[in-house]
């Protein structure tokens, strides 16, 4: 009994170190680095730039923007015409009167007419765009255990790089 549980015990041990065995080939280790040739691509690039510039603008003026001169206006036109003529003439001379009154009135009441001038400053945003030669990875010439090897990178390694060795049986 003794002898059958001494081998249950090995054969489970056994097939627990198995996977074990497996990644036990599996080691890290440092090369050096021989030559590093960086990997250059041209990319076009924008580079957005304000524009900017000073404009004259003209700006007029008619006095304040009261009412009071065209309904003042509307009455006095309306009183005036009121007094000329008769019947259905009256009253064509009553709406005359009013019409012309309040166009005079308000354009009195404005004022004579003003300008001046002003500078605005106006900006717009322009696309400009011109090449760049930019590194995008690094090809990598490194020695291990006497032989050569090259691999591409995305940084700089340095003096050595790390690699992988993996010992698998070959059958």
């Amino acid at each position: 009994m003794k002898a059958s549980k001494t081998l249950i015990l090995t054969s489970l041990l056994g097939m627990a170190a198995a996977p074990l065995s497996a990644q036990a080939g599996t080691s890290y280790h440092r090369a050096e680095v021989i030559d590093v040739v960086p990997i250059m691509q041209v990319v076009r690039v924008s580079a957005p730039q304000q524009e900017c510039w000073n404009e004259q603008v003209v700006h007029r003026d008619r006095g304040h923007d009261s009412r009071a001169g065209l309904v003042v206006g509307g009455i006095a036109g309306g009183i005036i015409g009121n007094r000329f003529g008769g019947g259905n003439g009256r009253k064509v001379a009553t709406v005359a009167g009013t019409i012309a009154g309040a166009a005079l009135g308000d354009h009195l009441s404005r004022g004579p007419e003003r300008s001046y001038t002003t500078s605005e400053r106006h900006c717009r945003t322009i696309d400009r765009w011109y090449d760049e030669e930019r590194t995008v990875g690094y090809r990598v010439h490194y020695r291990f255990r006497g032989d050569n090897y090259w691999t591409e990178m995305d940084r700089h390694p340095g003096k050595t790089i790390r690699v992988r060795v993996d010992v698998t049986p070959v059958d």
